[in-house]
């Protein structure tokens, strides 16, 4: 099958799995990185609220060998427009002809500000990342990023633009292949909602420069469906190809996310 065959079968599978019916809740609006697509919203978890990313995984199919990537994560509201966030990521290589290894890939810690509420402007945000090497597949150092965040609301479709900058040296990042970082990543994405069913529909296009500079620039698409199951939970899946090599690497994304509120009241 070739990779368009591929990414369309997919893609057809991703959409038929979703129940039919829901009803209207938010969560599925507020976007995350890698669920279902990397390019996220502007939006960050509600103050004094908790979400638990539960078994976000990835699988990644070139060249004949196959990689697993799965990222435990909590976010807490911390302050007004604010969160925190802390995430495990587990990769399992699995290649022809080798033992397949797995492992701890790094603990990331981030920090998402919203910076203004969306008008007539878009809502801005920034992140501030961290990945601190611990893990057999873990970075050799810590490699801190700062990531730009623009989400624009029409009646008909919303927009998302986000840009990454990583520091850090290319040597330090570690020989496993487990660990994918890059210098620089730049996406556009759109989404659209059908809040009647819970539902919303995403895409990206999404270039990005690796650690080492002199390697080429890589670009990827990707789409995907984001769904509210309960008030609770909401569960996604994507499905996206590499389009800078001949091979065509698909990727597959399936996630869920569990929201809850703190008992306390806010002080008044």
């Amino acid at each position: 099958m070739t990779g368009r065959g591929t990414f369309g079968t997919l893609a057809a599978a991703a959409l038929m799995l979703l129940p039919r019916g829901a009803t209207a809740q938010t969560d599925y609006y507020n976007t995350d990185a890698g669920r279902p697509i990397r390019v996220e919203d502007a939006y960050p978890v509600e103050r004094r609220a908790f979400e638990l990313q539960l078994a976000p995984l990835r699988l990644e199919r070139s060249r004949g060998a196959y990689s697993w990537g799965m990222e435990p994560e909590a976010a807490f509201g911390i302050l007004p427009r604010t969160h925190i966030e802390v995430g495990f990521p587990l990769a399992l290589m699995d290649a022809p002809g080798t033992r397949t290894k797995a492992g701890l890939a790094g603990v990331e810690l981030s920090a998402l500000h919203n910076l203004n509420v969306e008008t007539s402007t878009p809502a801005l945000a920034i992140v501030a990342d961290v990945l601190l090497p611990a893990g057999g597949f873990g970075p050799e150092s810590a490699y801190p990023s700062l990531k730009g965040i623009a989400t624009k609301t029409f009646t008909w479709m919303r927009f998302h633009a986000n840009g990454q900058y990583t520091f850090g040296d290319a040597t330090d990042a570690g020989t496993s292949g487990a660990v994918h970082l890059s210098r620089w990543v730049a996406g556009l994405a759109a989404d659209k909602t059908f809040p009647l069913r819970s539902l919303l529909l995403t895409g990206e296009v999404l270039a990005e420069q690796p650690l080492e500079e002199a390697e080429n620039i890589e670009w990827s698409a990707a789409t995907g469906v984001r769904y509210q199951w309960s008030p609770r939970l909401a569960v996604d899946a994507g499905v996206g190809l590499r389009l800078s090599t001949e091979s065509r690497p698909w990727f597959v994304t399936v996630g869920s996310a569990y929201a809850f509120g703190l008992p306390w009241s806010p002080r008044r």
